[in-house]
């Protein structure tokens, strides 16, 4: 039995509970002190830092990684070509195999009135002539009068058969003459391209053995198809003010079947995919960021950035391979 007063007794019982009501005061007045309040700025600065982690029109940089910065000497080592981003026009093309024929209405088959013998011959073949010129007399065989044979159009005579002395009909061609300032491209138009081509469509004339191009409008189309090629045919008038498109040449034939414009075009080796994404790697102060990128129409080696590329911005063009190695050799240091 105790002999302390029962007030301090009481005390003393009561003393452990105040204690506990201190700490739990002390606790809870930590948790929104200055410590707490640091740990709660830091977290808004890190989604502030998330959400400004964006290019224009609102495609990030790609995982918000920092620049690459690579020395001059592997970007000279590796032909590295940095452009400005510009509008520009992607043409999607087919190519098909085609010939250059005559221009079936620039051609003049030269039959005599009357059969006779030839008294006279004056042009022989690949002479020029013009129009109304006289090719050779004939001595009627019903008249027995000579009379001359004329062109019908300025041209080249591109076929003779007739000789001095010879007794030629009436239902035969002596001459061919064709004006060869312009020539028929025939082209063959596969089955699976048939609905791709069409009237109006601009093409690009080259023949391997003529360091030239020539370029002209589809301007027929055929109906029907080969039995025997299972192709269809289309045609475009030539200019060949010097006649170096020749009857008989095979050329391909390079339609423009689709096109944009409107939008900023990249040469196609200048998008490289990171983590499935198409990116292109855009200066950022001293380096170079991946930027997704948004893209539409390829072609001719170019290709459309619809959206993540403004005009005037630069970009790595050519050698952007070297940029994805450094950024894959970054990430998995990080990783680590």
């Amino acid at each position: 039995m105790s002999n302390l007063p029962e007030e301090t007794l009481r005390g003393r019982r009561a003393a452990p509970h105040a204690l506990i009501a201190f700490v739990i005061l002390m606790l809870a007045g930590g948790a929104c002190g200055p410590d707490a309040a640091n740990e709660s700025a830091a977290d808004h600065a890190g989604e502030a830092a998330h959400h400004d982690d964006h290019g224009p029109d609102g495609h990030s940089d790609h995982h918000g990684e920092e620049a690459l910065v690579l020395s001059d000497e592997a970007l000279a080592s590796n032909e590295v070509v940095v452009e400005k981003a510009a509008i520009g026009v992607v043409h999607t093309e087919i190519d098909l195999p085609g010939e250059i024929v005559l221009n079936a209405e620039r051609v003049a088959h030269i039959v005599p009135r009357f059969p006779g013998v030839v008294q006279q011959v004056h042009k022989r073949l690949g002479d020029s002539v013009r129009a109304g010129e006289v090719l050779a007399v004939i001595q009627s065989n019903v008249s027995v009068a000579p009379y001359e044979v004329t062109s019908m159009i300025a041209g080249s005579v591109i076929e003779k058969h007739l000789t001095l002395g010879e007794f030629v009909r009436d239902d035969a061609d002596v001459f061919v003459v064709a004006d060869l300032s312009t020539v028929w491209v025939s082209v063959s138009v596969y089955a699976r391209f048939l609905a791709d081509v069409r009237p109006g469509q601009r093409v690009r004339i080259t023949s391997p053995g003529l360091d030239d191009t020539a370029s002209g409008k589809i301007d027929y189309v055929g109906p029907l198809v080969g039995e025997s090629t299972r192709t269809g045919i289309a045609r475009l008038v030539l200019p060949n003010p010097d006649g170096r498109w020749q009857p008989g040449l095979f050329v391909t034939a390079h339609i423009t079947v689709a096109e944009s414009g409107g939008s900023v075009v990249v040469p196609d080796e200048a998008v490289q995919t990171v983590d499935g994404t198409p990116v292109v790697f855009v200066r950022d102060g001293a380096g170079f960021v991946p930027r997704s990128v948004t893209l539409g129409l390829r072609g001719g080696g170019m290709v459309a950035v619809e959206e993540g590329l403004r005009p005037g911005e630069e970009f790595v063009a050519r050698g952007s391979f070297i940029f994805k190695a450094d950024l894959g050799k970054s990430q998995a240091e990080h990783s680590h």
